[in-house]
């Protein structure tokens, strides 16, 4: 074989290792999605239960109610993009957080067994969404990195991948807590 030939082989062998890998890496962001998605359609079906269960009792918070609601059912529909999944979420999670909270000022419903339970329910459902966003997150991080670096980031710009937008936890929760505040 001939000097050429070998170096023409190696290069080959190296385009194709490159092109798996980028393909391995979007496909594992796509599956990690999905699995976030399968979580978040969790959530979003426990709603409605939440939302009965409260309805009577929070007459006061009537439109938190409502925009929940509204949010679920745009979370629902079909063909919607990963990116304002991820928007909605944020949405979603800062309006449950808002519930939880009011159920607080209501002694019947906070002792409420039904309310108990959904309580314990959307909180483990939070956390797998909690997990499932962190396996996400990492994913597109390797994902953004081998679309960015080189030499993978001329193959990927050639296959013509883009960059993926992470989870980012919502303005409020950045907040720290003000401990004092919750014991008045």
């Amino acid at each position: 074989m001939s000097m050429p030939f070998i170096i023409l082989i190696i290069l080959a062998l190296i385009l194709v290792l490159m092109y798996n890998s980028l393909v391995a890496k979007k496909n594992q962001v796509e599956n990690i999605f999905a699995s976030v998605d399968t979580t978040l359609k969790k959530r979003y079906d426990l709603i409605p239960n939440l939302v009965a269960s409260v309805k009577e009792y929070m007459q006061h918070e009537k439109s938190l109610l409502e925009e929940v609601t509204k949010l679920r059912a745009e979370a629902m529909k079909p063909d919607i993009s990963d990116a304002h999944k991820i928007a909605l979420d944020a949405k979603v999670t800062s309006a449950l957080g808002s519930i939880m909270i009011a159920v607080e000022d209501y002694p019947e419903l906070k002792a409420n067994e039904n309310i108990m339970h959904l309580q314990h329910t959307l909180h483990e459902v939070e956390e797998q969404i909690s997990a499932a966003r962190r396996a996400y997150n990492q994913a597109v991080t390797d994902y953004n990195n081998a679309i960015e670096m080189v030499p993978t980031n001329f193959m990927a710009s050639l296959m013509n991948y883009r960059r993926k937008q992470v989870f980012e936890i919502v303005e409020s929760e950045r907040k720290n807590i003000d401990v004092k505040e919750l014991f008045n």
